[in-house]
């Protein structure tokens, strides 16, 4: 009893304590009426309080997400089903639903009779700003009675995962030259049952291995050839993220972060359309997709990877290795300092393509953000050392940014021949 009267609400309260007064002062004044009127007043809170209690225990609700992964910026919607396995039928219920702030506001519904036995269903639309892996629920259920005497609180439905995945945008193109270009590359000759007769090879350089000199090319053109590498390229690619915090300004959906994380998403995408396996890495070499045998290859992989991830507290890169893994690199770069380039372009072989988007964070930062590190800088660096570069700002078009990107791989470092033999 004492737990149903702890639904009470203030107007409830009084009148049973109204109800009590009226029926001592009828005892004293000995009138029935008035005695009469008073156990009228006592019975009705403590009958609403019994009947809303009853529809509490009664309620039972599902939420179904359709669909449950969504892109950026593209709309979900939600599905409530609410049933009353009670005897008597459910009134005056009002429902929240729980949603994070980067889903929206908190949707609210209000239910005048919910019939016994029977489903009845509810919908809302969401669109998410921000990517990640998000929670909705539970559903918040408000049980009173129709006239506002008690009123009860309980948790439905639970809670339902989201998964927001970053916006994708169309890219056009493909870095001309070595793997990547539109020609017959090691992976189809591979498919059509050619043998592994073909080397690239490149001029000796003071330093080289002896034992990879390439004594057919060296006698063809009469200079030192060495082997750039045993194997064909078989299209691999790494797509390293440099997700760093102090790397990168601005908050939210429109920080430069977040414009990283989407131009990631779609350079692996659009690799993926040519039939390029993506091995997607961070910038601690930490790998995100596309291991051996992880279905990397695969779109949502990658995409619910990106979706998880969260920026890292380090100030430098620490990959320690080749970035690539003997792979071509594509990355993504927030403000690099000396520093930094000189930790991502140590261990990288020069007659491997390497290539990099730095964005220009500083087009990204607030009035109170500290000031980011020279883009020009970091651009002649990594070009000094071979690789091809393009600069994104928040008023550049990815496309753009990505066909200045394949440019600049044309006219990058050494020359690098490959020859049959």
């Amino acid at each position: 009893m004492r737990g149903a009267l702890s639904g009470l609400t203030t107007r409830g309260r009084c009148l049973l304590a109204a109800g009590f007064a009226a029926g001592l002062c009828a005892v004293v004044l000995n009138e029935r009426d008035l005695l009469r009127v008073s156990a009228f007043v006592v019975a009705l809170p403590l009958l609403a309080a019994w009947l809303a209690t009853r529809a509490r225990v009664g309620l039972h609700a599902a939420r179904f997400l359709f669909p449950g992964r969504v892109q950026v910026g593209s709309a979900t919607e939600v599905r409530l089903e609410l049933r009353s396995a009670g005897r008597l039928p459910t009134g005056g219920l009002l429902l929240e639903d729980t949603v994070p702030y980067a889903l929206g506001s908190r949707p609210r519904f209000v239910v005048e009779r919910l019939p016994r036995s029977t489903t009845t269903a509810l919908r809302y639309p969401l669109k998410p700003v921000m990517r990640g892996i998000q929670q909705v629920g539970p559903l918040m259920a408000r049980v009173t009675d129709p006239f506002g005497l008690v009123e009860y609180d309980r948790e439905l439905a639970g809670r339902s995962r989201l998964v927001v995945v970053p916006r994708v945008f169309p890219l056009n193109g493909l870095p001309s030259g070595s793997g990547m270009g539109a020609g017959d590359d090691g992976s189809i000759r591979l498919r059509s049952g050619q043998g592994e007769d073909d080397a690239v090879v490149r001029e000796y350089r003071q330093g080289d291995d002896l034992r990879k000199v390439h004594w057919r090319s060296t006698a063809r053109r009469d200079e030192l050839m060495v082997r750039v590498e045993e194997r064909p390229w078989r299209g691999g690619t790494t797509v390293l993220l440099d997700h760093r915090l102090t790397a990168h300004r601005g908050s939210g959906p429109t920080s430069s972060l977040e414009w990283a994380v989407s131009m990631t998403a779609s350079v692996c995408l659009h690799l993926h359309r040519f039939g390029h396996q993506i091995r997607l890495v961070s910038d601690d070499g930490r790998v995100l997709a596309g291991g051996s045998g992880d279905g990397g290859h695969s779109d949502a992989v990658v995409l619910d990877a990106l979706a998880a991830l969260q920026p890292s507290h380090r100030r430098e890169l620490a990959i320690g290795l080749d970035p690539g893994a003997g792979q071509e690199v594509i990355a993504i770069l927030g403000g690099c300092t000396p520093a930094v380039v000189d930790g991502l372009v140590r261990f990288r072989p020069r007659g491997m393509r390497s290539l990099a988007v730095v964005l220009d964070v500083s087009a990204w930062a607030g009035a109170t953000e500290d000031k980011a590190p020279d883009v020009g800088e970091a651009r002649q660096l990594l070009a000094t050392a071979g690789w091809g570069v393009s600069i994104a700002r928040p008023s550049t078009p990815m496309n753009e940014v990505w066909q200045e990107l394949c440019h600049s791989a044309g006219h990058r470092g050494p020359i690098v021949r490959t020859e049959v033999g």
